[in-house]
């Protein structure tokens, strides 16, 4: 087993050297340069602004039900224990998103972030909103709960990847004797992960500072000594979800993670997560063995641009796994272009591209949903194999 730090490497196009909020110590920074720093200050504060946020939202609500008649309020004897058991869900993953913060600054081995003194940035309700949907990846990704919605999207993608791709498990294989893999837009990096515990080298690459800050927090900050013998924390996921509750006790629900330690890969140094544009980074041709994306695609501007670059960045005989819905992220964002292709475009860009698919088939699929809610959403995803000649 490996029981170490792993590496996240930062590869986002602009900035190579170490920014220092010293003035007399810092070079001068390009407009490009500035905007990534206050982009990575703005996702701070969002973080940071969440227990306030929330116990706003909380006050609001127990200032609603005040306002009720004495006679409605005594129909329901218990509510306002219920809000005041929410504020204190809000304060563990206030604490929780400390703990995340405290260690995104120095995060990357050949990177490191310091916010600029005396510069105020604003965070907005979008903001606020990927850190509460961050918490819910968490779930999804590192815990007992979220093993079900795993098993639906990760394991078609991991069975399909070790048949057509077996891993060397020699202990003595090196990077570039053994099957090395690509995990675009890996989220909190559980995919990618399994896939290096399975003996694969696996890469996973992720934009988002909040999933970056959150899959560093958990995967090199929760390790342990043994398998058994590691560091848990406990994220209270749907606690800002007032509406479709069958019980309150629903909503309020700790959930554990990690459910593993992340430390105990069954195999050293074939592990590591790049942060950085997809389409910015991975530019290198016949690189790779096999590409797997889950729910990524349609995080694109251009979709084809995408397929494009996995094809090139295979090695003749490489396979691409994806497997995902059509949400496409971009639709509908004002200042944000956005190409809408129906699935039946999709498979014909990728065959148009030089791609042989070797299977075409239909997953049911959930996303951070909350088991017990009212309202769930089922998606009904494409699970595409496709095979470079």
């Amino acid at each position: 087993m490996n029981l170490g730090s792993y590496r996240f490497e930062y590869n986002l196009k602009y900035i190579s050297h170490i920014m220092e909020s010293d003035e007399t110590n810092s070079k001068p920074m390009d407009k490009d340069e500035m905007e990534e720093v206050l982009h990575y200050m703005r996702v701070v504060h969002a973080f940071k602004a969440y227990r306030n946020s929330c116990l706003r939202q909380l006050e609001q609500c127990e200032k609603n039900f005040r306002s009720l008649s004495v006679a409605h309020q005594r129909m329901l004897p218990d509510h306002l224990s219920t809000i005041d058991e929410a504020k204190v869900c809000v304060d563990v993953n206030a604490a929780l998103i400390t703990e995340i913060t405290n260690y995104c600054g120095n995060m990357f081995e050949n990177k490191e972030y310091k916010e600029i003194k005396d510069c105020h940035v604003q965070h907005t309700s979008f903001d606020l909103d990927k850190v509460k949907s961050t918490l819910k990846q968490i779930v999804r990704d590192w815990s007992v709960d979220g093993a079900e919605e795993r098993d639906l999207c990760y394991r078609p993608i991991i069975e399909e990847i070790m048949k057509r791709k077996p891993p060397n498990t020699d202990e003595s294989t090196s990077a570039a004797t053994s099957v090395s893999i690509l995990v675009p837009g890996c989220g909190l990096g559980r995919l990618a992960w399994e896939l290096a515990n399975r003996g694969y080298f696996c890469q996973g690459n992720e934009f988002s500072f909040y999933m970056l800050f959150t899959s560093h927090f958990i995967i090199n900050r929760t390790q342990g000594d043994t398998t058994d013998d590691f560091h848990q924390y406990t994220v209270h996921p749907w606690m800002d979800k007032r509406c479709n509750n069958v019980s309150w006790e629903h909503a309020l629900k700790g959930v554990k993670f990690p459910d593993i330690n992340p430390g105990c890969l069954s195999f050293k140094n074939r592990f590591s997560i790049a942060a950085g544009d997809f389409l910015e980074v991975y530019t290198d041709e016949a690189a790779w063995d096999c590409v797997a994306t889950c729910y990524f695609i349609d995080t694109a501007h251009n979709i084809i641009s995408y397929i494009e670059r996995i094809y090139h960045i295979l090695k003749p005989g490489g396979v691409w796994v994806n497997l995902g819905p059509l949400l496409y992220h971009f639709y509908g964002v004002s200042n944000e272009s956005s190409v809408e292709l129906s699935y039946e475009e999709v498979v014909g860009v990728v065959e148009k591209v030089g791609f042989q698919i070797k299977k075409s088939e239909w997953l049911k699929g959930h996303y951070t949903h909350n088991p017990h809610s009212m309202l769930r959403y089922e998606y009904t995803c494409a699970f595409l194999v496709a095979e470079k000649p």
